[in-house]
Order: structure tokens, then C-alpha cells, then sequence
């Protein structure tokens, strides 16, 4: 073995440039002190930052502390492999922050291109985000969205990232943005207060875990699973040519959005599976400058299977949403409608906010749970959603079939194709007889 090791390590040498070891540079493992984290958060950052292209940096299988803000800058050619645990630190009083007292994020990659992130088993990332999100119900009262990323890569190129777990991101776990070229598989993100198999209150206050984030181009997300409460995906402003297969997802949907005055276009999720999942499809803009407007066009969501959802299973229209202390405002849907618009909770679709070529093939819904219904098509009908279809979209063992219908349907020029059950209200029904 540990010739085989020597080998390995030779090759790496010869071929792909240095390979700087983490804990040969004085990376202190298996030590949960402050004093400990601050030294290897400042030695990765040091390190990093003087890695040259062709390098691996590795981190060994055992757990390394260490104190969050990890910023590196122009990262070309260069492999991070981590087989062991990174841990951030959840000293909260002594996190990195900005001037103006935002705090900087786990560990964040600038202007990177060429580079992967490996393991050659599962490295993991964890965030020990249940001190960040405090007391249920509480928490966000207190620090709100002022909660570091996880992982977060800016205005990057072909980057791979694989077989690594993140694990209680204090806020979005995985954000991407402004990249072209990114491919992500066999990867895993969890954000979890309990072990139970549901999307229950006290696991739902652990707000704003957002699975994969992502904004540019060219980007494919594989063979991985997301159990978390917020988005699972989510694809933001301005984005195009995006690939989302064989996903196992459970928390607020495969979603696009929410989307302000921009274009998102030719995005594709298909193939995959979402137990208990709190909503299911889910695409959202948040509107913004209705004299500008935005566009969500060419999304395809093609066989979809979700087994018992908990909330709307398929969701197209405004954000549901509340960027504010007051958890029930309207920006622009309420987090507390439907179960609340008699008491003022409102839901509100923007001018000038187009859905436009939206397709839904395959999507079986079996044993939904919400008590309102299993959908939300809801668009504005001074500017309504064009050429929506919904082919073969099927609700499956509703526990009372009075439920099956769609809660709200309206503001859209829609088709209902093949076996679709139950049609949408206000959709032009061309189902099979048969079905």
C-alpha cells in the first residue's frame, strides 16, 4: 500500500506539477480549540493562494478545524482534493466580517478556471450550521440572512466538483455564480435539524440552506442528493444551457428562481426522484421593475417522480417568500398563503414577467399530503404564460380526491396532453380519452 501510495504521489510529482500537503505545511488535525482554528484557517489561506497551476492540493483523511474566510484568488489548473473533514469553526463572536459587519463566507474561490474539487473517497465540508441558525424559530430573528455560504465560487471557469458532502451549511450551501462551464457529480448536501423523514417545523427554521445555487452558463449537476429546507437547485438571474439529471432531492424543489428583471433560458431537469419533499417543481420570479420585466423560457422538467410531497408539488408563478422580519409579508407571494389570505395574506404575480415554452412530461405525484391542492399556476393575466404544457403530469392516491385540483390556476395559455390528471382548471384539455 504504501508503495502503491509512493507511486501514486511520484506520478502527481512528474506529471501534474507539486502536491502540497495540508498538514505537511503545518496543518494541525483532531484539535477543536479556537487557538486551532484560527492557525489552519490562516495557513489555508496562505496556502491556497500560492498554489501554482498544475499543483494538488491535499488535504488527508482526519478533521481539520478551522476558522472561516478562506478566500482564494485566480486558482488556474490546480486540484483541490480533500479526503478528510474540514470543520468550520462555529465561533460566531470571532467570524471574519466585512467593514460593514457581513460576515465573510466558509470558503470562497475568485476568478478560479481549470480546477476540481475531489476526493478520492468523500471529503467533507461542514458548516455546523445549527449554531447559525439557533433557536428554532429565533434564529433568523437574529442574524436574518447574515450567515456565511458554505462553498462559494465567483466568476469562474470549467470547474469540476465531485464525490464530496457538505453537510449543515449555516446559509446556502453551494453558490455558483456567474461561471461557464461547471460540472458537479456525486456529490451530497444535507442541512438538517432532526432525523426525521419529513420537512416537519422545527427542520423548516433552518431557513435559507439552499442546495446547488447556481448563475452563468454551461453548467450539468449529476447523480446527486439534496435533503435540505430551502431550494434543492436553484437556478438564479441569468442563466442559460443548464443540465439537472438523476437528482434525489427533498426540501423546497427543483427550482428556477426566484428570477428579478433578468432572462433564464434552455434549462433542463429530468430523471429524478423527491421523497417527502416539501414543494416539488417550483419556478419563481421575484419580480422587481415591472417596466423592465424578466423571462423564464425553454424549461423542460421531464420524468419527475415524487412520493408523499408535503406541500404544493408543482408550483409555477411568483416567489413565495418573505425578505423581511415579518415572515408573512408578500414579496410577492406570502409564505403564509394560502392557509392565510382570509386574514390579509396575499399572492401577487408582476406584470411583465413572462413564463414562455414551459413543458411538464412525466411528472408522477403519489400520496400528496397538502391539504389545498397539488399546484399553483399562477400568472398575470394583463401578461399572461405562454405555451405551457403539461404532458402525462399525473396526481396519483390523493388522500381525498376533492384535493387533486390545482389550487390556483390562472394567467396562463396552457395544454394538458396524454394520461395529465387532474387537468388544470384553466388549461385547454387534450388529454387521451383513455387516460
Amino acid at each position: 500500500m504504501l508503495l502503491e501510495y509512493f507511486l501514486l504521489a511520484l506520478t502527481f510529482v512528474v506529471g501534474h506539477g507539486r502536491i502540497v500537503d495540508f498538514e505537511a505545511e503545518g496543518g494541525v488535525p483532531d484539535e477543536m480549540l479556537d487557538d486551532t482554528a484560527w492557525k489552519n484557517g490562516n495557513l489555508m489561506n496562505v496556502t491556497l493562494n500560492s498554489l501554482l497551476p498544475g499543483d494538488t492540493f491535499f488535504i488527508p483523511n482526519k478533521t481539520f478545524l478551522l476558522m472561516g474566510g478562506i478566500r482564494a484568488y485566480n486558482l488556474t489548473s490546480i486540484t483541490f482534493q480533500l479526503d478528510g473533514t474540514i470543520i468550520f469553526s462555529d465561533n460566531l463572536d470571532e467570524w471574519p466580517r466585512e467593514s460593514s459587519g457581513r460576515v465573510f463566507h466558509c470558503i470562497h474561490f475568485f476568478w478560479a478556471q481549470n480546477v476540481t474539487f475531489t476526493s478520492s473517497g468523500v471529503g467533507t465540508l461542514d458548516g455546523q450550521g445549527s449554531t447559525w441558525w439557533g433557536l428554532p424559530g429565533i434564529g433568523y430573528l437574529v442574524r436574518g440572512e447574515n450567515r456565511p455560504n458554505l462553498f462559494k465560487v465567483e466568476d469562474s471557469k470549467d470547474i469540476l466538483v465531485e464525490n464530496l458532502f457538505f453537510l449543515n451549511s449555516p446559509y446556502w450551501t453551494f453558490w455558483v455564480t456567474g461561471v461557464d462551464g461547471l460540472e458537479v457529480r456525486f456529490c451530497e448536501i444535507s442541512a438538517r435539524r432532526t432525523d426525521e423523514d419529513h420537512h416537519g417545523i422545527i427542520d423548516l427554521t433552518a431557513f435559507n440552506t439552499d442546495g446547488f445555487d447556481v448563475t452563468g452558463r454551461n453548467v450539468w449537476i449529476h447523480d446527486c442528493t439534496v435533503w435540505n429546507q430551502d431550494d434543492c437547485i436553484a437556478v438564479k438571474d441569468n442563466s442559460e444551457n443548464m443540465l439537472f439529471e438523476r437528482i434525489t432531492a427533498s426540501g423546497v424543489g427543483l427550482t428556477i428562481g426566484s428570477i428579478g428583471t433578468s432572462n433564464v433560458n434552455n434549462i433542463t431537469f429530468r430523471d429524478s426522484f423527491m421523497h417527502h419533499t416539501w414543494k416539488g417543481i417550483y419556478m419563481k420570479f421575484r419580480g422587481g421593475d415591472e417596466s423592465k420585466g424578466g423571462r423564464i423560457s425553454n424549461v423542460l422538467y421531464e420524468n419527475i417522480y415524487m412520493e408523499a410531497p408535503e406541500q404544493f408539488a408543482i408550483w409555477i408563478g411568483p416567489a413565495q417568500q418573505s425578505d423581511s422580519s415579518d415572515l408573512c409579508a408578500a414579496h410577492p407571494c406570502s409564505l403564509c398563503w394560502p392557509q392565510l389570505a382570509g386574514a390579509g395574506a396575499e399572492c401577487n404575480m408582476d406584470q411583465n414577467f413572462i413564463y414562455e415554452n414551459i413543458t411538464l412530461r412525466n411528472i408522477t405525484i403519489v400520496d400528496p399530503k397538502f391539504q389545498y391542492g397539488q399546484g399553483v399556476v399562477l400568472g398575470n393575466p394583463v401578461t399572461p404564460m405562454k405555451n405551457v404544457v403539461f404532458d402525462g403530469v399525473r396526481v396519483v392516491n390523493a388522500e381525498n380526491p376533492d384535493l387533486e385540483s390545482y389550487y390556483a390556476c390562472e394567467g396562463v395559455e396552457g395544454v394538458a396532453l396524454g394520461d395529465t390528471y387532474p387537468v388544470p382548471p384553466c388549461f385547454e384539455d387534450q388529454t387521451s380519452p383513455s387516460k
